[in-house]
C-alpha cells in the first residue's frame, strides 16, 4: 500500500468511526451488535464499531458451519478483544434450531428451490438473533453488506443479512474493503480466504454463485453506471457485464423500497 493510499484510507477508516459514533449518540444507544462471520466485511465492520469506543458484542451463529468459517470468526474475534477493551462475544449456535425448523416445515420441494430457501432462512435466523441481543443490550445492528453487494447485484438475504440499523461499509467497494481491511490489521487467515456467504454447508464461494469475481462485477458496476450496454463488450467482458445486469435487474426487489398501493381518495 503506498504512502497516498494509506493516508486516504486513514481518511475514510475516521469518518466511517466518526459517523457510527455519532449516529449512536444521536439515537441514544449503547454501541453495536455484529454478527462474525470469518469473512473480511464483518471483520472490518466490527472492527470500526470497536473503534468508537462504544459497546461492540460480536455474534457467532454458526449453522453446520465449515470449520474454516469457524477458526476464521475465533481468530477475529479473540484479535479484536485484545484490541479493544470494549469489546464482547457471544457464541449462538443455531444449529438447532435450524434443524428444528426444517422438521417442522415441508421439506419436499425441488432439491433447487429447496437448497437456496433454506440458505436464506439460515440468514433470517441470524437476523432474528442479533436483534435479539441488539434489543436486551440497547444495541444497534451494524450491517456488513459492502457497495456492489448491496447496490449492484443484491448478493444478500431480504430480512436476512439485508435486515440491518444501518450500513457503515455500503458505500465501498469489495476492493476498498480488503485496503481498509489491510490497513486494520485483519488477520491474515481472512484476507486470503475466498469470499463466501457461508450459507451453505461445503465451501460454495461467492464467485461460484455469482459467475463472476467481485473485481469483474466492480468493473461491470461502474461500466453500467458509465452508461455502457452489453454491445460495447466481447468475449469475458460481455459475458460478465450480462451477468451484472441479470442480477442487478432480478434483485431490485431488494434494493428498492417496499412497493405501496397507494389509495385514490
Amino acid at each position: 500500500m503506498t504512502k497516498n493510499n494509506t493516508i486516504l484510507i486513514e481518511k475514510v477508516n475516521n469518518q466511517i468511526v466518526n459517523w457510527l459514533k455519532n449516529y449512536a449518540q444521536n439515537a441514544k444507544v449503547n454501541g453495536f451488535v455484529v454478527g462474525i462471520s470469518g469473512g473480511v466485511d464483518s471483520a472490518v465492520t466490527s472492527t470500526l464499531c470497536a473503534q468508537t469506543g462504544l459497546d461492540v458484542l460480536c455474534i457467532e451463529m454458526p449453522i453446520h458451519q465449515h470449520s474454516s468459517h469457524v477458526n476464521r470468526a475465533k481468530e477475529h474475534i479473540q484479535q479484536l478483544k485484545d484490541r479493544f477493551p470494549n469489546v464482547r462475544s457471544v457464541e449462538a449456535d443455531l444449529t438447532t434450531l435450524f434443524e428444528t425448523f426444517k422438521s417442522t416445515v415441508s421439506t419436499d420441494y425441488p432439491e433447487d428451490k429447496l437448497s437456496l430457501t433454506l440458505a436464506n432462512t439460515r440468514a433470517r435466523l441470524r437476523m432474528t438473533t442479533l436483534y435479539y441481543f441488539a434489543g436486551v443490550n440497547g444495541l444497534l445492528v451494524a450491517g456488513t453488506g459492502n457497495k456492489v453487494e448491496d447496490f449492484g447485484v443484491g448478493f444478500y438475504t431480504k430480512y436476512g443479512d439485508g435486515g440491518v440499523d444501518l450500513s457503515p461499509i455500503a458505500d465501498l467497494m469489495k476492493s476498498e474493503v480488503f485496503l481498509l481491511a489491510a490497513y486494520l490489521n485483519v488477520p491474515q487467515s481472512i484476507l486470503e480466504a475466498q469470499p463466501s456467504d457461508g450459507l451453505y454447508g461445503n465451501e460454495k464461494t461467492d464467485e461460484d454463485q455469482l459467475g463472476a469475481s467481485y473485481d469483474e462485477l466492480e468493473w461491470a458496476m461502474l461500466e453500467a453506471e458509465a452508461g455502457k450496454s452489453s454491445n460495447d463488450f466481447n468475449g469475458r467482458q460481455k459475458e460478465v457485464f450480462d451477468i451484472y445486469i441479470k442480477l442487478n435487474t432480478t434483485n431490485q426487489h431488494k434494493m428498492n423500497a417496499i412497493p405501496v398501493c397507494k389509495i385514490n381518495r
